[in-house]
């Protein structure tokens, strides 16, 4: 199948054809045909194989006659962070610069006043994270009641930082006409409630196992004790033959800490994490793309929808607590049928998120020590730097070690999990100057 194929009129496939594309991904040739019926659906597939294009491309098609008002978008594309949005955006600039539709991005960190003029001018596309709407939506600066079809991008991740609530309010302000897609990397239980809720009859269209790693990524797990982490990140980055790299961080107070440490080995490296200015993190991005720096290391916030090509490596400095985080970390390489490697640094005190991830991929990770020989699968840590001649023992726990020194770890691990900093880094990085509504009002997230 072609793009030609689908009836797309000659400005769209000749912008696709400029952008090196001749035939659609598996996911874009199931989608494509029901959105353009105007059906809604609900699309799962991996990070990587052209989601965005599934929707945007038809989306160009139908928005293509007609024209906006102001102040009155004719669609709506929601997605979760900044980055999500600028790239969502710069696809819309690419497949549609023959065609004559405006759009507008409205996310934290940039002027709002800009962003109003936009509007006053009236948009075919708006592309925006739930906050910033709201916001202009309050000042009375933008109008929902013309609108045609709406894309909630990343569902899965909206749903995990706790958009729940703003969802629900911004669909009560469009249209129950509307068109309705859902794009995902997984079909959580929760996203299928959404869709009773919120669709009419939707098309599921799926070409991936649910929660499943690409099969482009070889993956490996190093296991060391807490005082260790960094030795063994710089020992994976030395023998490794690291093109770049995403290097993934739990917590955005330690991505710094992290940098550091590579920097003062000689290594570029520049960060990336939800307390950085968006024009800060768009440098960061910048660089890390343009080749001038080989590691980005970063929090959550950059787990998805990042579209960085040919990365070679991911690096997990800290085991992700959701086990469906790591499959979007490593889905930053092995993108596009090429091959990445991906490592993930654990303690003892990670067994429980190991384990949920193993589960989760219906696989063992690859057990290797820092010199690359391969460990095996080992349910119980043996050996190590600190194992006496013929007696196992817990990695990084000295022989003789007593009960204070062995419990301390999981204690503080306890603590921080209950600091409500590390709940911030979890479900609220990336949000710019907005809150959800749960996290001002008390409520939880849809269960």
């Amino acid at each position: 199948m072609s793009f030609d194929e689908f009836g797309f009129r000659e400005e769209i496939v000749r912008a696709v054809a400029e952008c090196g594309y001749a035939d659609p991904t598996p996911i874009q040739a199931k989608a494509i045909p029901h959105i353009l019926m105007a059906k809604d659906l609900i699309g799962l597939a991996q990070t990587g194989t052209g989601k965005t294009a599934g929707f945007i491309l038809p989306m160009l098609e139908i928005l293509s006659v007609g024209r906006a008002r102001a102040r009155m978008p004719r669609s709506l594309v929601l997605v979760p962070t900044r980055e999500l949005a600028a790239q969502v955006a710069g696809n819309f600039d690419e497949y549609g610069k023959y065609l004559r539709l405006s759009k507008a991005l409205l996310t934290g960190g940039t002027s709002m006043g800009d962003q109003m003029k936009a509007l006053d001018r009236g948009v075919d596309v708006l592309i925006a994270t739930p906050g910033r709407l709201l916001d202009l939506f309050e000042r009375g600066s933008i109008l929902l009641s013309d609108l045609k079809i709406l894309v909630v991008d990343e569902a899965d991740r909206m749903l995990d930082m706790g958009f729940i609530p703003d969802i629900d309010r911004i669909i009560s302000l469009i249209p129950a006409s509307r068109q309705t897609l859902l794009f995902s990397a997984t079909m959580a239980p929760e996203i299928e409630k959404l869709a009773q809720k919120y669709m009419f009859n939707p098309v599921q269209v799926s070409i991936a196992s649910r929660s499943s790693a690409a099969e482009t990524v070889e993956q490996f797990l190093v296991e060391t004790d807490f005082r260790r982490k960094k030795s063994a990140l710089l020992s994976v980055v030395e023998r490794e033959s690291i093109k770049n790299a995403f290097v993934f961080i739990n917590r955005k107070r330690d991505v710094p800490t992290v940098c550091e440490t590579l920097s003062s080995k000689g290594y570029s490296a520049v960060q990336m994490h939800g307390d950085m200015s968006q024009p800060e993190r768009n440098r960061m991005l910048a660089k890390f793309k343009d080749g001038e720096a080989r590691f980005l290391v970063c929090s959550d916030v950059a787990a998805r929808g990042l579209d960085v090509e040919a990365v070679s490596h991911v690096i997990n400095y800290d085991v992700p607590v959701n086990a469906e985080d790591y499959v979007h970390r490593i889905g930053r390489t092995g993108r596009a049928g090429l091959t990445g490697r991906a490592w993930t640094i654990a303690t003892r005190d990670d067994d429980k998120f190991v384990q949920a991830i193993e589960k989760l991929l219906g696989t063992k990770l690859k057990r290797q020590d820092v010199t690359g020989r391969s460990k095996g699968d080992t349910s119980s840590r043996t050996g190590g730097p600190n194992a006496q001649a013929g007696k196992p023992c817990r990695e990084g726990r000295p022989p003789g070690a007593g009960k204070r020194a062995d419990t301390r770890p999981e204690m503080a691990r306890k603590r921080d999990v209950r600091r409500a900093e590390d709940r911030e880094e979890v479900d609220v990085q990336g949000f710019g100057d907005h809150l959800p509504a749960f996290f001002k009002s008390g409520s939880k997230p849809l269960s």
